[in-house]
């Protein structure tokens, strides 16, 4: 976070979405995990928790892009624009995480460890898709008037 807008974003922006891909595989792997457990029959979470799930993390992810900004700098490449409540957002989305973990710890281990990988996924991917488009914007701009 005290990197965020010192160096320009390289390339065409894909390292902003990466992290969804790398979260994919992982979220991937560990519903696999989760289904092979001796002794534990696995089941999904009701679906009215997915979609409790399904809405904060949409509801985080929103938040967090309201907060993310880019801008084309005096050396024509483009950064990650600071904003001082950034970190205040940050630490309140992780406070409510808590706060919801601590809540749904009577839950079986199997459905919080789905209900919380489906949380961050949506959250992370609706920042990161939105981000890029953000980014995406900008990047086009500043290709163009490099060319003129």
């Amino acid at each position: 976070m005290l990197k965020r807008g010192r160096k320009p974003i390289k390339g065409s922006g894909i390292g902003i979405i990466v992290p969804i891909l790398v979260f994919f595989v992982l979220f991937s792997l560990s519903i696999s995990q989760l289904m092979h457990i001796p002794g534990d029959p696995f089941h999904l979470p009701a679906y009215w928790e997915m979609a409790i799930a399904i809405l904060l993390g949409t509801l985080f992810g929103v938040i967090m892009l309201t907060q993310t900004a880019y801008e084309i700098r005096e050396d024509g490449f483009v950064y990650s624009k600071p904003n001082k409540n950034f970190k205040y957002v940050i630490i309140a989305i992780i406070v409510i995480r808590i706060a919801l973990s601590q809540y749904f710890k009577s839950l079986d281990y199997i459905e919080f460890t789905i209900l919380t990988m489906v949380l961050a996924f949506f959250y992370i991917s609706i920042w990161r898709v939105g981000s890029y488009l953000k980014f995406r914007k900008l990047y086009v701009v500043q290709r163009a008037a490099q060319t003129k």
